[in-house]
């Protein structure tokens, strides 16, 4: 074969990242807090970009509502010149003679009146005025010290008492508990180290290392610490939180030392092995676990911590008028940006560096695709909650053991879109409905085979349906998870033991032994209390 050059046309297609399309990408996996974040940082950037503003300009029409249906509703009345529904010319029959009449002087006016103008004008009308505008203005209080509270700079959240903290408590008692400057600087340490609920890390090995320090003066400072209020502050484990407020007490003797050592057959209701450690008597040990039931195992959490920012969902889901279900867009959560075309145009006229020109050509471009991509994310959002609506409707009626198994698949193929986008747009999604607010990725379940043939059921209602099973037992009857199976097997679920061993311990339910020791302890105490209230309130006979 000869080698020779020549020309060939070939055609070809190819899907190109763009810029744009990776920030299309990039935002419909943004939850609504990022998004706001990201808008704000390209309304600085972006001299084009503006916030959309709610109020409608003076002799411009009103907006359309909502970009997602029409909005019908009949047209008002319209209003008149004066603004009250009539024009400023319009009066009662005999008003427009009575005001172009001459009355008259004031003598004659007195004698129509039968009566001095002084007694019905008591004030003269610049005086009147005043003290009109007075009386409607909104009463002010004047502040301790003199200021207004009508001033401009009047904050009323100045007068709110801060919340004291845990450290700011704990450094309070600091600055008197010592002296020494070494000392308060290791007190201020571990005090920065304590956490909301008022433990220290276990290990403190570092801690005299860095301060360049014994290791014998940190545990010096932390048994002063440990003696701060609230009790049982600034310990390093369970145990220790409780053994410090039993000293509290003066409650900490050999027995309730071996019981606070061996708090694990505590929380395993081993009642007989504790019994047999700590060396007492049936009583005694119901009184010692009285005694540490009314201490308090996180002392820290009385204090104020950091709030929790409350979850806003994206899409809201409300029962329909005809039986269905209405979906709709959280507006709240959606930024609100447009272009300003008319500034662009008048730059484009003045500017005569290329440099500049193509400065605010990107920018325009930048701006008219984020819009886009804002109205487009939207508009994804919207269809695929729709469709997990329309999917999952025996959820939304009967509950979540009518949910349904799906997957990314189903909902993509659906609306005809890729299972990528369908994953992107759940991610860190919410949506409110009448049986609570949930994740999207909620409505994506494992399917899991029936047991006759028939249709699969879903993994989250297999979890509810165990629950269920569980709650409702008997304490002479706790099932076990063989049991549990044979149960689901006879309502139609074909499950393993170890999917449901593993169901139960994802929604941290105990074992049956275990089970079965926490309520006969329970019913021990119920037993207990009543045979003792008993004895003191005998019947009379």
């Amino acid at each position: 074969m000869a080698l020779t050059q020549r020309l060939e046309f070939r055609q070809s297609q190819s899907l190109v990242m763009t810029p744009q399309l990776m920030q299309a990408i990039k935002l419909l996996q943004l939850s609504n807090l990022d998004l706001t974040t990201f808008v704000e940082e390209e309304l600085e950037r972006n001299p084009l970009l503006e916030r959309a503003s709610d109020e409608v300009p003076a002799g411009e029409a009103p907006a359309e509502a909502g970009s997602y249906g029409d909005s019908e509703g009949g047209q008002g009345e319209a209003q008149g010149e004066d603004g009250f529904g009539g024009s400023a010319e319009s009066f009662e029959p005999g008003q427009e003679e009575w005001m172009s009449k001459d009355l008259g002087t004031r003598a004659e006016i007195e004698q129509t009146l039968d009566t001095g103008l002084d007694n019905v004008f008591s004030e003269e009308p610049a005086e009147a005025a005043a003290r009109n505008a007075q009386d409607a203005a909104p009463t002010t209080y004047t502040e301790w010290g003199g200021g207004a509270s009508g001033d401009e700079d009047y904050n009323l959240e100045a007068f709110v008492a801060a919340e004291t903290t845990l450290s700011d408590h704990l450094a309070e008692q600091l600055s008197v508990a010592f002296t020494a400057p070494a000392q308060r600087m290791i007190g201020q340490y571990l005090i920065d180290l304590v956490d909301e609920a008022g433990y220290l890390p276990p290990d403190l090995g570092q801690a005299a290392e860095r301060l360049g320090t014994s290791q014998a003066e940190v545990e010096n400072v932390l048994a002063v610490l440990q003696k701060f209020d609230p009790p049982g502050v600034c310990a390093r484990s369970l145990s220790e939180c409780l053994a410090i407020q039993l000293r509290e007490l003066d409650r900490y003797d050999p027995a309730m030392q071996a019981l606070v050592e061996h708090l694990d057959l505590l929380a395993k209701r081993d009642i007989a092995s504790l019994r047999k450690i700590c060396g007492v008597d049936d009583e005694d040990i119901a009184d010692m676990i009285g005694e540490i039931r009314r201490l308090n195992p996180k002392p820290g959490m009385k204090f104020g911590s950091a709030r929790l920012q409350t979850m806003v969902p994206d899409v809201y889901v409300r029962p329909g008028p005809d039986g269905g279900w209405h979906v709709e867009l959280n507006s709240d959560t959606l930024p609100r940006v447009l272009v300003n075309q008319t500034y662009y145009s008048e730059l484009s006229k003045k500017i005569g560096k290329d440099g500049d020109k193509s400065y605010f050509t990107d920018a325009l471009q930048n701006a008219t695709w984020l819009v886009r991509a804002l109205d487009q994310r939207a508009r994804t959002i919207l269809k695929v909650a729709t469709e997990i609506v329309r999917q999952q409707d025996g959820f939304f009626t009967h509950g979540v053991a009518h949910l349904r198994p799906l997957n990314l698949k189903a909902v993509a193929d659906a609306i005809q879109m890729h299972e990528s986008t369908v994953s992107r747009v759940t991610a860190n999604k919410y949506m409110a409905t009448n049986r609570g607010t949930f994740e999207l990725k909620y409505f994506f379940t494992a399917s899991i085979a029936s047991a006759d043939g028939g249709e699969a059921h879903s993994a989250e209602a297999v979890r509810h349906h165990i629950k269920q099973l569980i709650d409702s037992e008997e304490p002479s009857a706790i099932l076990s998870d063989d049991t549990i199976v044979e149960r689901l097997r006879a309502s139609g679920i074909d499950i393993a033991r170890r999917t449901v061993a593993k169901y139960r311990e994802a929604m941290r339910i105990p074992s049956s032994v275990q089970r079965r020791r926490d309520k006969q302890s329970a019913l021990g105490n119920v037993l207990s209390t009543a045979l003792s209230d008993r004895s003191r309130n005998p019947e009379p006979a």
